[in-house]
């Protein structure tokens, strides 16, 4: 019997937190773990029953915790272990999840796996990462380093310096110091990572965010068939874990659902891809066309000629998992004003799968363009910047002095805050939270829940599309589109602008959906 995700995906929506940015109370101007649990009734009141919480483990800060140090322990400045068991506990009394990032693919240089990797002699750790077999020898068309160690050889990185490549083996091993991805070295990586995983699973995580999901394997061939191998092997772990979910940085799930297993595969942001085309057409030069800004001029065929195969792929394994946004990409307030974001948020919530919410994205919070890079964040760090909770000096993140702060919060007199905008009726948050109760309703727009498109164009247009038994129209033009679809419409239960319905034949048999400017409305539709 093919293997299904868990149960509770089905009607999940994830609240991504970067820690050192969400609420810090002890005043070091850093965010802490106590202060996310400080913050779960607000996570909750949002609507959002899961957290996806960015590396929170030991680390030399290079890449913002993606270097980790040591898997098992949290890193000083957010807390103990302690402190995350308790989150833990704390958020599955709310009835909230809690998935971690796992980061399989590398480590710190500073890992004691590493040290013990780069010395002289040999030991258990000496082929945990990818080292050739002489000093001056490359590694071609792959990034490496020499001279850093006494050890006689170089070894791969994976993204910076200080990030060493872990051994899962390469595909087809043509050198003697390369290994299969079933050789005795590779397993042995595999086995600590399940080690990893088994650790805080058995701590009360409810899973992970796996970091560069489809890297593992050196060498692979296009359809990754030796790093999806891999996964399959790794998640061997749910034997023990059966109700753990996974989310892999993949973006194409043919493989990462499909190939690998995983329960969950991020839409993300690549330039000129189907998701890039409904909020950041900039990003690749020209005119912004981006289908949810207004009178843009872009189309939803864009989006659906990328996401359609996709979801077909995925469809009865896994799901796809659409983001507001994430720590790697700029925020869609950036080119988009309160309504486009109210569109957006309204589509990416309705669309199957598992939506992801990016702290302060329900507020609108900006990009700031002009940040110094910190932490290795470079151009992401302006999506990084401290949430945004009430209208004081440090806007309710911190108590420490401006020049502790993680990172400088907006300074923009009117950045929004949260308070103000759970108080405002027609806030952005109050949008996102009806959309998300909503959601709640019934099984339409759960995770898995029916998929058609009833109208789609190639020109600038309206898109209508169905959710099991709810009929779902957007327009995000300045103008009004008539639409005659052979359905039958019981009520409207949510609208944003104005979208009307009409018996077109007095049978109830053919209605003209009338859709206003920058519109976006949920119809029940009769048994």
């Amino acid at each position: 019997m093919e293997r299904r995700p868990p149960e509770w995906l089905k009607k999940a929506v994830f609240y991504e937190i970067y820690p050192q940015s969400f609420y810090d109370t002890n005043g070091d101007g850093i965010g802490d773990i106590e202060g996310i649990i400080q913050k779960l009734d607000y996570i909750s009141r949002l609507g959002c029953n899961a957290l996806w919480i960015n590396p929170w483990y030991d680390s030399p800060f290079k890449d913002a915790g993606y270097d980790v140090r040591d898997y098992k322990k949290i890193a000083p400045r957010y807390g103990t272990n302690e402190d995350a068991y308790r989150l833990f506990d704390e958020a599955h009394k709310k009835g909230i999840r809690v998935l971690i990032d796992l980061v399989p693919g590398h480590t710190s240089e500073e890992h004691e796996w590493f040290k013990a990797s780069g010395k002289a002699e040999k030991n258990e750790y000496s082929e945990r990462y990818i080292w050739t077999d002489f000093w001056i020898k490359g590694i071609p068309d792959r990034p490496y380093i020499g001279g850093e160690c006494e050890r006689n050889g170089v070894y791969m990185l994976n993204f910076f310096k200080c990030q060493p490549a872990l051994n899962y083996g390469w595909k087809d091993p043509k050198e003697n110091w390369m290994h299969g991805i079933d050789s005795p070295e590779a397993i042995a990586t595999r086995e600590a990572i399940k080690d990893v995983m088994r650790f805080w699973l058995s701590k009360g995580c409810d899973g992970f965010r796996v970091d560069m999901a489809d890297s593992l394997v050196k060498g692979d061939d296009d359809e990754k068939s030796a790093t999806c191998a891999v996964w399959k092997d790794l998640f061997e772990i749910r034997d023990e874990f059966p109700d753990a979910a996974f989310v892999s940085e993949w973006s194409c799930p043919r493989q990462a659902i499909a190939g690998a297993g995983f329960d969950m595969d991020f839409y993300l942001d690549h330039g000129g891809n189907g998701y890039n085309t409904l909020m950041r057409d900039f990003e690749i030069g020209g005119d912004d066309e981006s289908y949810f800004k207004k009178d843009s001029g872009g189309n939803i065929k864009r989006f659906l000629d990328d996401f359609i195969p996709g979801y077909e792929a995925a469809k009865g394994k896994g799901y796809i998992s659409f983001i507001t946004c994430n720590h790697d990409t700029c925020r869609p307030s950036y080119n988009l004003d309160k309504t486009e974001l109210k569109l957006a948020y309204a589509f990416l919530i309705t669309m199957p799968g598992v939506p992801f919410i990016y702290y302060g994205d329900e507020i609108g919070m900006r990009y700031i363009a002009d940040q110094p890079t910190k932490e290795g964040g470079y151009t992401r760090t302006g999506s990084r910047t401290p949430m945004q909770w009430e209208r004081n000096d440090n806007l309710g993140f911190s108590d420490a002095s401006k020049d502790k702060l993680y990172l400088p919060v907006d300074t923009d007199p009117a950045a929004p805050v949260a308070d103000e905008e759970m108080e405002d009726p027609d806030s952005l948050y109050n949008t996102v939270r009806e959309l998300l109760n909503l959601k709640r309703m019934d099984d339409s727009l759960d995770a898995d829940a029916d998929f058609e498109v009833l109208y789609s164009s190639e020109d600038a247009d309206a898109f209508i599309y169905r959710r099991g038994g709810y009929l779902i129209a957007i327009n995000p033009y300045g103008k009004e589109f008539e639409h005659t679809l052979k359905i039958r419409i019981s009520k409207k239960l949510f609208e944003i602008g104005n979208v009307l319905a009409c018996d077109n034949d007095g049978k109830g048999k053919e209605f003209v959906i009338t859709s206003g400017e920058q519109s976006f409305a949920v119809f029940e539709l009769k048994g």
